[in-house]
């Protein structure tokens, strides 16, 4: 088998923090409303639609036609989106810093929408460290759809086997390993450094 000799990066909750509970805690103090809310209004299928490569202006009318009496707080997904996005994580940006020192390649695939994706690289520009990201919305294709980590392979003519893949969801960790991509689930960047090292990437 192949060494791991490339590392793949997923972009929220692996490098970035995202939720959406920062800032509607604040727009909706009652946390059952704020819970009711995004289980039933700004839900994760409709935010994954953005992802997919629909229009902030498209998905947001459609939301508020539908729900006009939840305008404002609606509206402010799109307006105070990065009030969702709060920071780095800076324990694996560390790690990501590391390996760039040490000439190892980097790239990254990301489900994210296209003007938030340009947004957020320009807020964080060691997101631009990568040789290559594929963006969901870009592709018009989400993880864990297979065909979207095979984009990156074919793009970058990469060896699957030789790859290690990170993020945080286990959907999108067993998508990569159907196309033959080692692959790992975030928990936190020690856990990280540890996983780097098991698979013959010692930070040290």
């Amino acid at each position: 088998m192949s060494r791991v000799t490339t590392v793949v990066f997923d972009l929220g909750n692996v490098l970035v923090r995202w939720d959406p509970k920062l800032l509607y805690g604040r727009l909706l103090p009652d946390p059952a409303v704020r819970d009711r809310f995004l289980a039933e209004i700004c839900t994760d299928a409709w935010n994954r639609e953005f992802d997919r490569g629909r229009s902030f202006a498209g998905g947001i009318a459609e939301r508020v036609a539908r729900h006009p009496e939840w305008e404002a707080e609606i509206r402010a997904w799109d307006a105070h989106w990065h009030e969702m996005l709060p920071g780095l994580i800076d324990g694996s940006v560390a790690i990501l810093e590391q390996l760039a020192a040490r000439g190892v390649p980097l790239y990254a695939i990301t489900n994210f929408s296209t003007a938030k994706y340009a947004e957020t690289i320009e807020r964080f520009p060691v997101l631009k460290i990568f040789r290559d990201t594929v963006v969901s919305a870009h592709e018009r294709l989400l993880k864990p759809d297979p065909a979207i980590y095979r984009v990156l392979l074919a793009r970058n003519h990469l060896d699957p086997a030789a790859c290690l893949f990170i993020d945080d969801v286990t959907e999108n960790v067993e998508g990569a390993r159907a196309v033959g991509m080692r692959a790992v689930r975030f928990t936190s960047p020690r856990a990280l450094a540890d996983d780097l090292a098991a698979h013959g990437i010692d930070l040290a």
